[in-house]
């Protein structure tokens, strides 16, 4: 039976892992909780799915997620303890964090508050900043891959798509790796993504907590994607008027359309979220000034510059041993950071209704919310940024803010992307986009035929040998093939289950096509006869004439059942045993061999002589029983034994002898206490008086010994 493609629930993986009842379910692996037996502790186990074990770029982007997240240390990421593989199942063992997903959390109140928002992006950020200060981008972050523990601390989960920034310039062949809704632009037009487009990410999310919704949706997850590209993300306080414009600001600054124009890293935005937090607000001074640039946006270079933070502008009260020379938060906390000190995130509080919350993602924005892999579209300039009026109104795809962004901020901006803007995005943002549109339309659409004429209209037929009848209809109903039930036969599968299948396991079928398999009956039951007492032929003979299969023989000794005959069956007689399996015989190899300790040696050289067989005879130098008591044998009691076979015994020489103490003359409880003391025993004859007047036996005795005390007159008659 092939284990791989029976549920894993039960199972010992790696011969430590037990895998428990479900937790959740997604497009490439299912999460158990679980114990490991070796350490005795609650874990969560990721497994995936067996059909997906044959793709070799899966299993390597699996292990990949482990042994990326094993390199970080951070109490805002779920903990790595192990990966491995066993047989067909590949999985990671990793911390079980109890309590719930952000996105349950979103579903149940349908908006946070501004203190709550932030508070929980503290817990995320601080998680993706320990990734990339790794040099790790996650390029998945969403609501669903942030846990709530019920302690109250966020933890960032699923590494699956995590690539090394140093690697992550560009995804293999333009692939849009990510969820829709939180893709960053320079993902959807080339497919780049580093820390920067987890920024962003971090920016959708920002926006989603405090609204309730997604800046953009859509009838497909790749019109969402490309939302990203061409429209900005609106102002939080365009939902819901009265928040903030520091909150607006924050979402301004890590979605803008131009990555060059977000903090460089998660440990930047925390920064700036704490800076809001703080009551200082974004400074308005200076901009934020990228990597290796000359001088910020806004100002002259050359011009004399505050004291610089991640975001320009003074530092005001920070405070340095929180952030290294990179921008990245010291890991001075002792647990994770989120969202403890809110009592307000509990089921219990009050929540904003659901029907009340403008635009929230319903069940049909579900497939929004997936992760998705799909070729690039076309390509797009290296911000992936609209042209023509409002280009330099929106600089970077970002929108007007009058709370701590002064207009001469974007002057140097404006001024630099109408200089440098690259010819291609010009071209895509014209008239002539339509026209481009309807080639890769065609394009597209003679792919997917191609696609479907090649491989799309195929299914893999699984291996269904072992598997249960109705497991198999539902796997091959969801491979659109359909399942014809042939013979029936008895076999060793438990009735009911596949024997095999035609065509095999691996062929290839188009929709719609029938697989027809052999279910087994069980096998054949047949009940034991009684052979005991019989000899070992004839007791196999009358097996075979039951149509069973005579098995191993073992011998064992009996005192009532003679030498070579059956004393028992496995199974017991009258016992319904399958056909196929074998029955065991136990035949009598004769009498045992009697227990000889605590014998003495002369009766157990009479029972060997009774028996045919001889004692060897040798001294116990610590045995301390009385003399020739035998301690310990060879071969050990009940093992059969043959004429002439040597059993060797161990004799004890008796105790260690005492010189007794002379008593003559004493009173008779003095002598009995020396005595006493001495290691013997003692035995009065008494007479007339109170004085011993002899005793007996004198000399050296062995220890433990009867002494006889003779005490008065006449006390020996």
């Amino acid at each position: 039976m092939d284990t791989a493609l029976s549920p894993p629930v039960g199972q010992l993986l790696g011969g430590r892992y037990h895998v428990g009842s479900r937790i959740a379910r997604g497009g490439m692996a299912t999460v158990y909780l679980g114990t490991d037996t070796r350490l005795d502790r609650v874990i969560a186990l990721k497994i995936a799915h067996p059909e997906l074990s044959d793709d070799a770029e899966f299993v390597r982007r699996f292990i990949g997620e482990a042994r990326s997240a094993a390199r970080l240390s951070s109490p805002n990421v779920v903990g790595i303890y192990d990966q491995g593989s066993d047989r067909r199942l590949h999985y990671i063992a990793m911390e079980y964090v109890p309590g719930r997903t952000l996105r349950q959390l979103l579903n149940e109140r349908g908006r946070l508050s501004p203190d709550e928002a932030l508070d929980i992006m503290t817990g995320v950020l601080s998680g993706l900043a320990a990734a990339h200060q790794a040099g790790l981008a996650h390029r998945d972050v969403k609501p669903e891959n942030v846990l709530l523990t019920s302690t109250g601390g966020v933890k960032v989960a699923d590494f699956g798509l995590a690539r090394s920034v140093a690697g992550a310039v560009q995804t293999k062949g333009g692939m849009i790796i990510g969820t829709a809704a939180y893709l960053a632009p320079e993902q959807v037009s080339g497919g780049k993504s580093d820390a920067r487009t987890d920024v962003y990410a971090a920016g959708i999310l920002l926006f989603e907590l405090l609204t309730g919704t997604q800046p953009h949706t859509g009838d497909s997850p790749l019109n969402v994607a490309y939302k990203h590209v061409n429209e900005i993300v609106p102002p939080p306080s365009s939902v819901l008027p009265g928040l903030a414009p520091a909150l607006d600001a924050l979402v301004a600054m890590a979605t803008s359309r131009d990555p060059e124009l977000r903090p460089a890293h998660a440990g930047q935005f925390l920064r700036a979220i704490q800076e809001v937090r703080n009551g200082r607000g974004l400074p308005a001074s200076a901009p934020y000034q990228a990597p290796g640039q000359s001088a910020p946006y806004g100002g002259p270079a050359g011009a004399p510059q505050p004291a610089s933070h991640p975001y320009g502008g003074q530092e005001r009260g920070y405070e340095p041993a929180r952030y290294d020379s990179g921008g990245y938060p010291q890991p001075h906390d002792r647990g994770a950071v989120g969202a403890s000190a809110l009592p307000s995130l509990s089921p219990q509080s009050a929540a904003l209704a659901p029907g009340n919350v403008p635009g929230r993602p319903g069940d049909q924005q579900g497939a929004i919310n997936h992760t998705l892999i799909v070729p690039a579209g076309v390509p797009l300039d290296d911000y992936g940024a609209p042209t023509g009026p409002n280009s330099a109104r929106y600089p970077g795809g970002g929108y007007p803010y009058d709370g701590g962004y002064s207009g001469h901020r974007y002057a140097g901006r404006r001024a630099r992307r109408q200089r440098s803007e690259p010819w291609l995005q010009h071209l895509l943002f014209s008239r002539r986009l339509a026209y481009l549109s309807g080639g890769l339309v065609v394009i597209l659409l003679l792919a997917l035929g191609g696609w479907w004429l090649s491989a799309g209209q195929f299914s893999k037929v699984p291996r269904l040998g072992g598997v249960a009848l109705s497991a198999a209809r539902s796997e091959l109903a969801g491979l659109s093939l359909n399942l014809r039930v042939g013979k029936q036969e008895h076999d060793l599968l438990p009735k009911g289950d596949i024997i095999t299948s035609s065509p095999a396991g691996g062929s290839r079928l188009t929709h719609g096509s029938w697989v027809t398999v052999t279910v087994s009956l069980g096998p054949v039951m047949i009940q034991v006869p009684d052979v005991t007492g019989q000899p070992l032929a004839q007791a196999q003979a009358a097996l075979t004439a039951a149509h069973l299969i005579p098995g191993t023989v073992t011998s064992a000794a009996s005192d009532s059942v003679p030498a070579g005959n059956v004393i028992a069956t496995t199974p017991p007689a009258y016992t319904s045993w399958p056909q196929s399996k074998p029955v065991g015989l136990t035949v009598s190899a004769g009498p045992g061999l009697p227990d000889f300790v605590g014998m003495q040696l002369s009766d157990a050289q009479a029972a060997a002589q009774q028996g045919g067989y001889t004692i060897q005879q040798v001294t116990d130098p610590k045995g301390s029983q009385p003399a020739n008591t035998i301690t310990s044998q060879s071969p050990q009691p009940n093992t059969p034994i043959t004429p002439g076979e040597v059993v060797i015994v161990h004799v004890s020489p008796g105790p260690p002898g005492v010189p007794v103490p002379d008593v003559t003359g004493m009173k008779v409880d003095k002598a009995t206490h020396i005595l006493q003391a001495a290691g013997f025993q003692v035995s009065i004859n008494s007479g007339l008086g109170n004085t011993v007047l002899s005793y007996s036996p004198t000399g050296t005795q062995p220890q433990g010994s009867t002494i006889t005390l003779n005490v008065g007159l006449f006390s020996g008659f």
